[in-house]
């Protein structure tokens, strides 16, 4: 079983304030969490409204599943998304 953890960091150049920011998170999130039914969450620079740093973690069964996975989440958002990415950090973690 592996266990993986991203964390990606989007740049929205185009938002002005906190309210407009936690409309585009939330959409993100929710689209996450129906698609792949991982866990999702904003966990950094809440503060900062044109940074955005998304949290997420689930379970597979194999290393070429994990890997899959993976690349399919971060696709997702570079197409549901006019944010971003300029960040992504990741951990697999044999369980």
């Amino acid at each position: 079983m592996k266990i993986f953890i991203l964390k990606i960091k989007l740049r929205a150049n185009w938002v002005h304030s906190l309210k407009e920011k936690r409309m585009i998170v939330k959409s993100i999130v929710k689209k996450l969490q129906n698609t792949f039914n991982i866990s999702v969450s904003e966990v950094e620079n809440q503060d900062i409204h044109q940074t955005i740093t998304i949290g997420i973690c689930g379970i597979t069964l194999n290393s070429p599943q994990c890997d899959s996975v993976k690349e399919k989440i971060i696709n997702f958002i570079e197409c549901n998304s006019e944010a971003i990415i300029i960040e992504i950090e990741e951990e697999v973690v044999n369980y």
